[in-house]
C-alpha cells in the first residue's frame, strides 16, 4: 500500500492533482481544501489512500494523515463513497467536520450533495465518539487564499474551470453554468476554490 506521494506538482485542479515522482505521473484525486493549499507550489508531499475496483485504481490524497483519518471514517460507514466524503471534505475543513458530526448537527450534513437525511443520522450514529479520538491541532484554519487564482485569469477562465470541476463532482452542467455565472457576477473577482465551494451550497 502506498503511505504517502512526494514530488512534482505537474497539474492541479480543483478536483485532481497530477504528482511527478520518479518519473510516473500520478493522478490524485483531492478535494477543495487540498487544491487551495496546493495552489502555487511545486513540491507537494500528499498521503494517499487507494481505492480499487474491477474497473479503476483510484488515488485520493491528503495534506496531513488527520484529513486521511477523516475522509476513511467517512467512507466507513454505510452508503458514503469515496466521491461522496471528498464532497464533504470540499464542503467543510477538517476542524468543521468532527464539529459537525460531535455536536450531532444532522442539518450541516444533510446540506452536501448525496447525503440524505438518513445518510447524516448514520454518519453522526457512527462516527460520533471515533472523530473526537482524532488530533486536528494544527489544521483547523486553513489560510485564506483570497488572491489565488485571480492573477490573470479571467472570469471566463473561472467559470469553465468551476463548472468542470462541480460537473466531476456529480453536478449537471447546465445547473453549474448557471449558479457559477451568478455567483460571478455578484463577485467577479472570487478565486475559483470559492466559487466551487458556494456554488456546492446552492446547487
Amino acid at each position: 500500500m502506498i503511505d504517502y506521494i512526494k514530488g512534482t506538482l505537474s497539474e492541479n485542479t480543483p478536483t485532481y492533482a497530477v504528482v511527478e515522482a520518479c518519473g510516473v505521473g500520478y493522478e490524485i484525486n483531492i478535494s477543495l481544501q487540498t487544491y487551495t493549499e496546493l495552489t502555487g507550489k511545486q513540491e507537494v508531499k500528499l498521503f494517499v489512500t487507494e481505492i480499487i475496483r474491477e474497473d479503476a485504481h483510484l488515488l485520493f490524497g491528503f495534506l496531513t494523515k488527520t484529513e486521511r483519518s477523516i475522509f476513511l471514517l467517512l467512507t466507513s460507514v454505510s452508503g458514503v463513497g469515496p466521491n461522496t466524503a471528498r464532497m464533504i471534505m470540499s464542503s467543510f475543513s477538517a476542524a468543521e467536520i468532527r464539529q459537525i458530526i460531535s455536536s450531532g448537527n444532522q442539518r450541516a450534513l444533510s446540506g452536501v450533495k448525496g447525503i440524505g437525511s438518513k445518510t447524516a443520522q448514520r454518519i453522526i450514529v457512527d462516527l460520533k465518539d471515533k472523530v473526537l479520538a482524532i488530533d486536528i491541532a494544527g489544521i483547523d484554519n486553513l489560510p485564506d487564499n483570497e488572491a489565488v487564482a485571480t492573477v490573470g485569469v479571467v472570469d471566463n477562465e473561472i467559470k469553465q474551470e468551476a463548472v468542470s470541476a462541480l460537473q466531476m463532482l456529480g453536478f449537471q452542467v447546465s445547473a453549474s453554468s448557471k449558479v457559477v455565472e451568478k455567483i460571478l457576477s455578484e463577485q467577479p473577482d472570487m478565486p475559483v476554490e470559492k466559487v466551487i465551494r458556494l456554488a456546492l451550497k446552492m446547487l
